[in-house]
């Protein structure tokens, strides 16, 4: 199996959570099939919206979640 990768957006209710104000408006990047990949489109998407305290993007480790029992190396 791949180790899927997504990476996904938003605005947040606080800066200092990942509780997503609106979940209609989530801004789906991308399903990445290595770490290296979603990370750079998680660092591009993260510097596109600096500025914005209130948008916050994550890198989800989808692999983890679909095969939680697999070592993660």
């Amino acid at each position: 199996m791949s180790k899927l990768h997504l990476v996904f957006g938003g605005r947040v209710t606080d800066p200092q959570t990942l509780d997503f104000s609106d979940l209609k408006a989530i801004d789906i990047v991308g399903i990445f099939p290595d770490y290296a990949s979603a990370e750079k489109a998680w660092r591009a998407a993260a510097q596109r919206t600096v500025d914005d305290a209130e948008m916050r993007y994550v890198l989800v480790h989808l692999h983890r979640l679909l095969e939680p029992e697999l070592p993660s190396a």
